[in-house]
């Protein structure tokens, strides 16, 4: 999705320079409230920080747990292991 451009002003901080972002732009990109800044050809990307793992086991139902793994569910009929 491609949003028309806006101009906004950097103002000071102490001995930095901010921008103020409309809430719409956060919430259109799922920003909170930590960010990572990267530099991809001059441009400076703003990216919402995702913990790591997430949504892993988001689908995980451990009723259900032989559709994940049928085939260690009956190791009892095993008699001899192959490595």
């Amino acid at each position: 999705m491609v949003t028309p451009a806006m101009k906004t002003n950097l103002r000071k901080i102490g001995n930095s320079r901010g921008v103020l972002i409309p809430a719409p732009l956060l919430a259109a990109c799922e920003i909170t409230d930590e960010v990572e800044l990267t530099i991809e050809e001059g441009r400076l990307i703003v990216a919402p920080v995702k913990p790591a793992r997430e949504g892993w086991f988001d689908d995980y139902d451990p009723a259900n747990d032989k559709a994940i793994w049928p085939e260690s569910n009956n190791l009892s009929s095993v008699t001899e292991w192959e490595w």
